[in-house]
């Protein structure tokens, strides 16, 4: 008995929880299976296990509606015929792909699912990982339609770019399509564009490769500015103002987080050049910490000095500290000789200071990641490293 419209695998997390809300608003019958036992009882305690605009209010909506249910138990696939994977694709230690995790999740889901189900994979892959997919399906006797329709959201804003972007499909099949294209069409969808999986999965990667290169220039150009001794952002101010071509160079700052450095990586494993622009890119991205911290020790040594780091997210009115370029700037000052106190309104560490200490305590202030509550300190005379503009002008 299908009793469950749609079940998503790893919804717990910042992809899949705003989906399961958003399409469990839409009136499906969702479930949530996850192997993290810790997030599943926080969201049906009714707590959002991270910072997300709105979700807390709409998950006590649907459960109180009774339109979304959770389990830690695969054999909750066994309930429905639409299942959403949404499952992390690391880099590994080489910076290359590593699609193992996807063996071993299907390996664990295939007993439980359905003849004639829709697998719909969410989670930015390896290009080929969806043909891949159905051929292991296939193969394990399961008649199964594939269909690639990645996220696209930034984390935040999930619950409104859910509805207000359009939704990519990649589908070798025109029942896979339709099945896939009818899901996020009930939720609200601004419009669903249709691929075969590999275009939809070389458009995700190009997606955000596309904006981490962005971010690259954006940090070279500042490096090269800083090393000029010139002001930035009277530079920038140049560049941009009333001048729509250059509208959308972006401001200098760390080019972190779980996606663009992996999703670039991903890229250069998959070309036979090993994209050359893209390793460019994640040198000067990766390397700005370091160029911080070696500005700062030519300025004056930092040994024995105390460098207070504000915001440990990887970017602003996050609680999301993964592949945050802070914890990066916190080793190296270390490696210098600094003592290094750390800050943040959103992320709980036991290692971390109030913002009153940091600030007190701090011969050296560096704005990590730029949140709301570092706009109004009172900063004048402070040594201050902000290559956000925050607090100011950009400096260094």
């Amino acid at each position: 008995m299908n009793d469950l419209d749609l079940v998503i695998v790893g919804g717990c997390g910042h992809v899949g929880l705003p989906l399961a809300l958003s399409l469990a608003d839409s009136g499906f019958r969702v479930g949530i299976n996850d192997i993290d036992e810790i997030k599943l009882a926080q969201v049906k305690s009714g707590q959002v296990p991270f910072r997300e605009t709105g979700a807390e209010q709409l998950l006590a909506k649907v459960l109180e509606q009774g339109t979304l249910e959770l389990s830690a138990d695969p054999a909750m696939l066994q309930r429905t015929q639409t299942i959403i994977l949404v499952i992390g694709t690391p880099i590994d230690e080489f910076m290359n792909p590593s699609v193992r995790i996807f063996d071993r999740v299907l390996d664990e889901l295939t007993p439980h699912m359905q003849a004639h189900s829709l697998v719909i994979l969410r989670s930015t892959v390896f290009p080929g990982t969806t043909d891949g997919v159905e051929r292991r399906l296939r193969s394990a006797g399961i008649d199964a339609e594939v269909a690639f329709c990645p996220e696209r959201i930034a984390e935040g804003h999930a619950l409104e770019e859910l509805r207000t972007l359009p939704q990519l499909v990649g589908a070798n099949s025109d029942e896979a399509f339709e099945r896939a294209s009818a899901v996020f069409k009930r939720m609200g969808v601004a419009s669903v564009i249709r691929t075969t999986p590999i275009e939809a999965e070389l458009a995700k990667l190009f997606t955000n490769t596309w904006r981490y290169m962005k971010f690259a220039i954006a940090n070279q150009f500042f490096q090269i500015v800083n090393r000029s001794g010139l002001d930035y952002s009277r530079v920038l101010y140049a560049i941009r103002e009333d001048y729509p071509r250059a509208s959308d160079l972006p401001s200098p700052g760390f080019a972190a987080g779980p996606c663009l450095l992996k999703d670039t990586m991903q890229l250069s494993a998959f070309t036979p050049d090993h994209f050359p622009m893209g390793q460019a890119a994640m040198q000067v991205n990766e390397g700005l910490p370091g160029y911080i911290v070696d500005t700062l020790n030519l300025r004056r040594p930092l040994l024995g000095r105390t460098l207070g780091i504000l915001g440990m997210a990887f970017k602003g009115e996050s609680d999301d500290p993964r592949a945050s370029l802070s914890y990066k700037l916190r080793k190296l000052a270390q490696f210098k000789g600094a003592k290094v106190l750390c800050t943040d309104p959103y992320i709980m560490d036991e290692t971390f200071e109030p913002l009153d200490k940091v600030l007190k305590d701090s011969e050296v202030l560096v704005i990590g990641a730029p949140h709301r509550a570092y706009r109004d300190l009172e900063l004048d005379g402070r040594e201050v490293v902000d290559i956000w503009g925050v607090t100011g002008p950009i400096r260094l």
